[in-house]
């Protein structure tokens, strides 16, 4: 173990991280998640908090300088105030915010901080922020286009930092401004960037020509933003015989003013369409999820496998149902005419990129339906307009080579794959972010693109980490002003470069994370794959065909391969093992094992390993002695190979990265939170121990840690997450913890020990309620909100000291004609009393309140609170979702949760009211 402990071992301030963790989702303008797509990123903010409390000493190390705790608590608080500063995004390029920062890393590091690691790199936070913070970054990934996006966050702009745009406007310019950072570099991009549209303009402009408005829309000719197209198939009914429409929905807008839809007129056997205005939506066609449709001609409803027979056999087509374009004061919805409708109707480009979808049909669904090879997820004119700009890259590649040559620069002629900084390589980084730009466009201009009828704008390719079908499609054009367009695309990867002001060059590299890439002493912070969550090679696919076809000169050896690899990548996913559960779990805890040993090489004594996790226990198991337990496959091999690679588990984080209303999210056993363990090699002496003596040091260490969880405001669906941490903890210091008959206990086991104690917790926690509370939390565990008999409400009432009739007299529980439950929240009484002691009633009314008065309503209620009750109330939120969540009462869950999460808001606007209350008091006593 090191000798000094470090901040991360001890304590952060959570509250401050999380809080800008997920403002961060928010902010768009010049965040490094803009320059390209990448999936489950991780915030800068939280990385950066890692980073920095992973290398600084926590005051307790040095207690020759703070020899009391008094001044140790001090200390800790002057490094939180610094890292609430530095994970705000506004000071994320702020100098003397990071140079105090570096200032801390150096002192605590003797002036000569490690190297920073991340085999497993991804969207690339982490070796970004560890560059931010002064220290030598390395990146490596599998993936090529994870390699693509790290290079162009820490490799390529240090490359060219300070240096004067090569343009020969720039370079004529009378302005005499400073270049700092990459901002010479942004102008290139947008100076060429500007040039490539203007040339596929002119080749492909006509493709995408402007729509005559009807004079009681204003007149005269409006620039289309999209055209809304529905996928057909011939109806299966005989005497019909049309082209039904696929259609999801006839919406186009629910903008008030400005409603919209589409109307399908049946003219004998064809359909055309008209767009209305106001209320008034015909029936879509999509009857339920999935390939379920009903002709709207003759209503004969197609089954699914009709209509995959039918697609599959490439009998499946396409029909222009309305046009939207730019207005003087908004959208202008209008219906399809011949010029719109063949304009489109061009023939294939020759030279456009393909593949293969993966195998993946949790994620990868359109090869159900034909479309199963990357160029049929694009109509003609969306491939002729992407290979113009592919094209184009490499043309503005040369005549920014050529500019930089004219500019001074050297001609070494060696390129950016080679190590150069001259013409040659600068050209060839303009290159690879105008290739990011042509990837942007890909994820906007496929036929997996629907219209946002509540935000008037186009959607994504990627609303989701998948590929699902698109039924009715929206087609952009990509030379409007709106959602999708080249110059919208063009200025996210501007802001991006512009915002980056790296000056330590970074290192990337294609790298199996299971192999030995040399490094030595140096400190590992990484987000490793979560099991079988996500296929990230299936994914990136769909970007790497084209960033293939437009940089394979620039990397010939990063994209040699045809498509991404995936044979060597870390992810459970059975398809690849002939649909094998069990050899994909094997692949994956061997996989990461041979990882971790690397890591383990890897790291120094001093400096703790910092690992990202966000995969929830979701799996049962049925276990005769301990009854229903729950583990994950996923955290068990994780922890299994931590653990076994030489690791003890000295700290758990939840840091709170996601977005509750990602798509991801919805309906799913998702968390909110990333768990980051921070582990530390175990001293080869460590002892052996037995199950006793394991769960009897579990007994006393794992309370005090789930209550400082819970002082720490952890979300309730991250807290059994969480306290997977300090209970790994105890397990993983020992060499061994031995069973009964001698064998090692495995992971599996101690999880499930756990999960025990965490229980056992909560069940400890019910009897510091009132009397009343219990009786109702056992109501509510057995019958939730629904009738009981009175008879077993009765006995269930004296066993707990209380009452029927005194519980319905308070406005509790429901009581009359033999039939008992407990009120929901919409029926309880809303006045509160301040001296009320059932707990149970104050949880309620504060989650009720907070499900219709949000924040304020529930500040009203506790700043008129005094004593323990309120802590009580957010004690018991916390046991109603685990039992809600046991329940399956997603609702329930929410619910608790919710209130749980804002009470850090809550409590600091009740202290407000509070002030405010005594300032009026004080004022009336006048």
């Amino acid at each position: 173990m090191p000798e000094h402990k470090k901040l991360i071992e001890v304590a952060l301030p959570l509250e401050a991280i999380n809080k800008e963790s997920a403002r961060e989702k928010s902010i768009r303008h010049g965040h490094p998640s803009t320059l390209h797509l990448w999936w489950a990123r991780r915030p800068l903010a939280a990385a950066r908090a890692v980073i920095f409390s992973s290398l600084v000493d926590d005051p307790s190390s040095h207690p020759e300088q703070f020899p009391t705790e008094e001044e140790q608590i001090a200390e800790r608080q002057r490094l939180f105030n610094l890292i609430e500063e530095l994970v705000k995004w506004e000071n994320s390029n702020n100098q003397d915010v990071l140079s105090r920062a570096k200032e801390e890393i150096m002192k605590s590091t003797g002036g000569n901080p490690p190297a920073l690691l991340d085999p497993f790199a991804g969207g690339g936070a982490i070796p970004l922020e560890a560059q931010r913070l002064g220290l030598e970054a390395h990146a490596s990934d599998l993936n090529p286009v994870a390699v693509m996006i790290n290079k162009a966050m820490i490799e390529i702009p240090p490359k060219f930092a300070g240096m004067p745009p090569v343009n020969p406007d720039a370079r004529v310019s009378t302005m005499n401004q400073g270049w700092e950072g990459a901002s010479g570099l942004a102008e290139d991009v947008r100076y060429y960037g500007k040039w490539m549209k203007r040339e596929a303009f002119k080749r492909i402009g006509h493709l995408y020509p402007k729509v005559n408005v009807p004079k009681e829309k204003g007149g005269g000719e409006a620039t289309v933003i999209a055209w809304i197209w529905a996928r057909t198939v011939k109806c299966p009914n005989p005497a019909c015989g049309c082209q039904m429409p696929l259609a999801k929905s006839f919406v186009l807008s629910k903008k008030s003013g400005n409603e919209a839809f589409i109307r399908p007129i049946i003219e004998d056997s064809r359909i055309r369409y008209v767009v209305g205005y106001g209320k008034g939506v015909p029936e879509a066609p999509k009857t339920a999820r999935g390939a379920k449709f009903k002709c709207i001609k003759c209503n004969e409803v197609s089954t699914p496998d009709y209509i995959k027979s039918e697609a599959i056999s490439g009998r499946m087509g396409a029909q222009l149902m309305a046009v939207v374009a730019e207005g003087p004061h908004g959208r202008i919805y209008l219906g399809p005419d011949d010029i719109q409708e063949n304009v489109a109707n061009v023939p294939k480009p020759g030279d456009y990129p393909t593949g293969e979808l993966g195998g993946d049909r949790r994620a990868i669904w359109t090869p159900l339906y034909g479309l199963d090879t990357y160029d049929k997820l694009f109509t003609n004119r969306q491939l002729v307009t992407l290979t113009t700009i592919s094209g184009l890259v490499a043309k503005a590649q040369y005549k920014a080579t050529e500019d930089a040559l004219a500019a001074g620069m050297s001609d070494d002629e060696k390129g950016l794959a080679n190590g150069g900084s001259g013409a040659k390589a600068y050209g060839q980084a303009l290159g690879v972010y105008l290739a990011f730009v042509l990837d942007k466009m890909v994820d906007y201009h496929s036929s997996l693109c629907s219209w946002h009828s509540s935000g008037e704008k186009m959607r994504n390719t990627f609303g989701r980490q998948g590929i699902p079908m698109t039924w009715d499609y929206a087609e952009g054009n990509p030379f409007s002003n709106s959602s999708g367009s080249y110059d919208n695309m063009l200025e996210w990867v501007i802001k991006c470069v512009q915002n980056n002001i790296g000056t330590k060059v970074g290192h990337v590299r294609q790298f199996d994370a299971q192999s030995d890439n040399g490094l030595r002493n140096i400190m590992v912070s990484t987000d490793p794959p979560y099991y079988d969550n996500i296929g990230y090679a299936d994914l990136s696919d769909f970007f790497y065909i084209w960033m293939r076809q437009t940089l394979k000169e620039t990397y010939p050896k990063l994209f040699r391969t045809m498509l991404v690899p995936k044979t060597e990548e870390l992810v459970a996913i059975p398809y690849r093992f002939d649909g094998s559960v069990e050899r994909a779990r094997d692949f994956f805890e061997n996989g990461m094992l041979k990882t971790f040993h690397q890591v383990f090489v890897y790291a120094r004594e001093d400096v703790p390993v910092t690992i990202y996790y966000a995969f929830k226990q979701s799996e049962s198991d049925e276990d005769d002695d301990a009854g229903k337990q729950t583990a994950s496959t996923g955290w068990e091999t994780m922890l299994s190979a931590i653990i076994k690679a030489g690791f003890s588990i000295t700290g758990t984080w939840p840091m709170r990265t996601e977005m509750a209303v990602r798509q991801v999210a919805t309906g799913t056993n998702a968390l909110a939170s990333s768990i980051v363990l921070v582990c530390c090699k175990r001293p080869a002496d460590a002892p052996v121990c037995t199950r006793r003596e394991f769960i009897n040091v579990l007994k006393r260490e794992l309370k005090p840690a789930l209550q400082k969880l819970q002082a720490s405001n952890i979300a309730p669906v991250d807290l059994a997450q969480s306290s997977i941490g300090p209970g790994m903890g105890v397990y993983s210091r020992f060499s061994k913890v031995l069973e009964a008959d001698g064998l090692p206990m495995s992971v599996r086991s101690a999880l499930q020990i756990i999960n025990q104690e965490l229980d056992l917790y909560f069940t400890e926690q019910d009897g510091e309620l009132d009397r009343d509370s219990r009786f109702c939390v056992d109501l509510y565990s057995q019958y939730a909100f629904n009738n009981m008999k009175f008879g077993e409400a009765d006995v269930l009432a004296r066993a707990k000291n209380t009452s029927v009739e005194r519980l319905a007299g308070r406005g509790v529980l429901y009581a009359q004609k033999g039939v008992v439950h407990l009120l929901t929240r919409d029926e309880i009484p809303t006045k509160i009393n301040p001296s009320e002691t059932i707990i149970w009633l104050l949880t309620q009314q504060l989650t009720h309140m907070m499900e219709t008065g949000g924040v304020v309503a529930c500040a009203q209620i506790i700043s008129e609170m005094f004593g323990s009750n309120v802590e009580q109330a957010k004690s018991l939120a916390y046991r109603l979702f685990t039992i809600a969540e046991k329940k399956g009462w997603a609702q329930e869950a929410y619910a608790y949760n919710s209130l749980v999460i804002a009470w850090p808001e809550i409590q600091s606007k009740a202290t407000e009211l509070k002030a405010q209350n005594r300032k009026i008091e004080q004022i009336s006593l006048f």
